[in-house]
């Protein structure tokens, strides 16, 4: 079982941790890491959620939740990792914005990477039961996908693609 460590809405650790799927208290927030991979050709790399995922065959950014005891750029890493098999150079990664989100039961701490990354398609390797596919894609790709109802994106969708 996946254990996250909680915040209070000021990012201050509180000392607790729970489950996945725990429901969480008034103030208590988990962290959401969310990582945009750009090239140098100014392309972002996009991933395709598997069938058996929430939001099956949307297209997206890498992500996740954090495990206890990983800072956000530890996450991100794992995520990417973990998805995609793409080690990534930490010091080319950036913290683009964090944000509070309040879902139902389940509020989180989005944080928001740019990782730059020029790692081709035919080295990636997809976990299967996350990713069922990936592509670099333009800024217009993905508007594209976004327009058609096909890119789930996050609250700084817009921000990002316009830092190109």
């Amino acid at each position: 079982m996946e254990k996250w460590d909680l915040y209070d809405k000021n990012r201050k650790k509180l000392n607790k941790v729970v489950l996945r799927g725990e429901k969480l208290k008034k103030n208590e927030f988990h962290l959401v890491v969310n990582g945009w991979i750009k090239n140098e050709k100014n392309e972002f790399l996009i991933t395709q959620r598997a069938p058996n995922k929430s939001f099956a065959y949307m297209w997206e950014c890498t992500g996740g939740s954090a495990q206890s005891g990983e800072t956000s750029l530890d996450a991100i890493a794992r995520e990417i990792k973990e998805e995609l098999n793409i080690k990534i150079d930490k010091t080319k990664a950036r913290l683009f914005n964090s944000a509070l989100r309040f879902f139902k039961d389940c509020p989180d701490i989005l944080d928001v990477w740019i990782i730059l990354d020029n790692t081709p398609i035919e080295k990636i390797k997809i976990q299967k039961d996350e990713v069922m596919n990936v592509k670099w894609a333009t800024k217009q790709e993905i508007l594209d996908l976004y327009n058609q109802g096909k890119f789930e994106a996050n609250i700084f969708f817009e921000e990002v693609l316009n830092s190109l």
